[in-house]
């Protein structure tokens, strides 16, 4: 990484932030927003995670390649802050979320594109160093959710998913990070589940919302999954691999014969009136 971002004052990082988030949209993110890591360090999902039950188990996880304990987060030395963005995913799109075989859903594939176009833009624009942050946490990747609330690009919900003004619960995140400390976009007073009557968790199949699983008394925090800690993860666990369970060999674009297609749950998702 540079070493110039040290050497930046505050009117040059907020000039230079401000130029990102454009060229950001310009590329195909039309949500992104900047959170400190001194914040982020902080922020619920980092403190709760490597506390919770069978951290880093479950569908999604990988093998951890690094020194790290179950749920924990590693953070490197140079990256002083995190660019997140964001792609809409909707009802229309659902391909956009789509397991191919082993082939990466053409969303990530989007947001993939967008922070590659940026680390070659922004080392080349502003001297600055970059650092691509992996998707899974066990292999060096961060939380996105709670690291796009703190950007202010919306809150966590009831439904334990980032739900942003514009588009509700149907998006899609990827993170990169910067060697410049620039302070966090958010977060947004925003809130719409204040006044909610819980549809995504009514709507929820699996019934992961029906009872409290995490207390404050337990974790030493009040804010917790699903803000309440009214969620199971590991019942949410079992719909995704029932989802695994029940795809179908299905011809796709791109590949020769028939491949394995995922249609994860996303029912909590189409049920949020936010964003529609």
């Amino acid at each position: 990484m540079s070493q110039k971002g040290k050497y930046m004052n505050s009117s040059e990082i907020l000039t230079m932030a401000s130029a990102i988030l454009r060229k950001a949209r310009q590329l195909g993110a039309p949500l992104a927003g900047f959170a400190n890591v001194g914040d982020l360090k902080g922020a619920p999902a980092f403190t709760f995670a490597p506390k919770m039950p069978n951290a880093g188990q479950g569908v999604g996880t990988r093998t951890s390649e690094m020194e790290l304990n179950p749920g924990e987060a590693q953070w490197p030395e140079a990256v002083k802050s995190v660019l997140v963005i964001a792609v809409e995913h909707p009802r229309a799109n659902p391909e956009m979320d789509w397991w191919f075989g082993k082939v990466s859903p053409p969303g990530n594939t989007q947001l993939v594109n967008v922070v590659k176009e940026l680390c070659q833009w922004i080392p080349a624009t502003f001297n600055t160093g970059v650092f691509h942050f992996p998707y899974h946490v066990e292999r060096g990747g961060i939380y996105l959710k709670d690291s796009a609330a703190m950007a202010g690009l919306g809150c966590i919900g009831r439904n334990n998913m980032l739900v942003t003004p514009e588009f509700g619960p149907r998006v899609r995140l990827r993170a990169m990070g910067l060697n410049v400390p620039v302070p966090s976009t958010g977060p947004t007073p925003f809130d719409p589940c204040a006044q909610c009557d819980d549809v995504c968790r009514r709507a929820c199949p699996q019934k992961a919302f029906d009872k409290i699983t995490y207390t404050p008394q337990d974790y030493d925090q009040s804010v917790l999954p699903a803000r309440d800690g009214t969620y199971a993860r590991p019942v949410c666990n079992q719909q995704m691999e029932k989802n695994i369970d029940h795809a179908k060999e299905e011809k796709a674009d791109g590949s020769e014969k028939p491949v394995k297609i995922i249609k994860y749950c996303r029912i909590c998702e189409f049920s949020c009136p936010v964003g529609k």
